[in-house]
């Protein structure tokens, strides 16, 4: 699936970089007259009204940004008794360096020290018509146990935060989505800092998605760690329902949102929006050895999930700073388990765009 999803985006890409260049010489082949209609296709994803929106006018860009990360796990077994999982906020810092769509970058962790094995790997193109997120995330060995709840009361037994080495989630997504109103509304002003939004304007987005969810959890070392764990309740055992090995649903969606970008001064720009997902969902987990009346069992269900984007920024075309946030929300309910996952990021950035394109000489600074 990833190889399938780097090789469509390579692709797009190269489209649009060479609908950037002017200089190179076109043979009509076959081959090159069917790569001229997707250049004509990725020039019309950037067609815009340029009283509302500002293109590009450098060829490329460098930035110093910092990223912080979150997200939490939380398991609900029939009984009502529930476990929350997440790691510590983590912070990153790195630069970048963009051309045209393309943007390469490193970040490193200012816990550098750490022996956590996260990893993480985000990609997105956006254009004024369409968008395309890519996401890989493989979770270390941080997560703590912030809460143990019961099911007859809902009260938190534990009296602190339990570090947790025996869970590992990993998060493979791809969503795309199309922008109606995209002659005058621009993600890319407020997310990836390749236009200017220079007069407030809204649109109503479409899109559809494909997420797998894999869900690793040493139950022993679970029910070790809440036995010894300090509890206002040491009579309260652990619900079998959440003693399982692994646990794998994939979401197949179709989703609709709404965004808006509000200037609200000179160069300043507000951007918000919000997409609702209608997911199928099919599941499948190993209960362990313990339960072997629920091996392999498996599941299918339908439920709504979200992603939500807020950012602020400035940009005079040539210089920009600001700061962003996307957070992504999934849920999965059955009668007999259900699970709750949010994981996001804050992003807080300053560039610099250079190289002027020959085709813009007027300056806009």
């Amino acid at each position: 699936m990833r190889k399938v999803v780097l090789v469509g985006m390579a692709w797009l890409l190269a489209a649009a970089l060479w609908a950037d260049n002017d200089s190179i010489p076109r043979k009509k082949g076959l081959v090159r007259k069917a790569f001229d209609g997707v250049v004509n296709i990725v020039k019309e994803f950037n067609n815009v009204d340029t009283s509302y929106i500002e293109p590009q006018h450098y060829k490329f860009t460098t930035t110093l940004m910092s990223t912080y990360s979150f997200e939490s796990y939380r398991i609900r077994s029939k009984q009502g008794q529930e476990i929350r999982f997440s790691p510590e906020a983590r912070v990153k810092v790195g630069p970048y360096i963009g051309w045209s769509l393309l943007f390469w970058g490193y970040t490193f962790d200012i816990a550098y020290f750490s022996v956590n094995k996260k990893k993480e790997l985000d990609m997105s193109v956006y254009t004024s018509m369409l968008g395309l997120d890519f996401f890989w995330r493989k979770s270390g060995n941080d997560y703590l146990i912030r809460s143990w709840k019961t099911g007859v009361n809902g009260t938190n037994l534990l009296e602190g935060d339990i570090p947790f080495g025996g869970l590992q989630v990993t998060i493979t997504g791809l969503n795309g989505y199309y922008i109606t109103n995209h002659r005058r509304f621009s993600y890319p002003a407020a997310f990836s800092q390749s236009t200017c939004q220079r007069r407030s304007a809204g649109s109503f987005m479409f899109g559809g998605g494909y997420t797998k969810h894999t869900l690793d959890l040493d139950f022993h070392q679970l029910k070790a760690s809440l036995e010894r764990a300090p509890s206002p309740d040491m009579t309260e055992k652990l619900d079998s329902g959440l003693l399982f090995n692994k646990i794998k649903y994939v979401d197949l969606s179709l989703s609709a949102g709404y965004g808006y970008n509000w200037v609200f001064s000179r160069n300043w720009l507000l951007s918000a929006s919000v997409m609702a997902s209608l997911g199928y969902k099919h599941s499948s987990g190993d209960l362990g050895d313990d339960f072997m009346i629920f091996r392999d069992f498996s599941f299918d269900n339908i439920n709504f999930d979200g992603v939500g984007r807020l950012g602020v920024i400035w940009n005079n075309g040539k210089w920009y700073f600001g700061a962003y946030g996307v957070l992504h929300s999934y849920n999965y309910h059955k009668s007999q388990f259900e699970t709750n996952n949010y994981f996001g990021n804050v992003k807080v950035y300053i560039g610099i765009n250079f190289g002027r394109k020959k085709s813009h000489r007027k300056t806009y600074e």
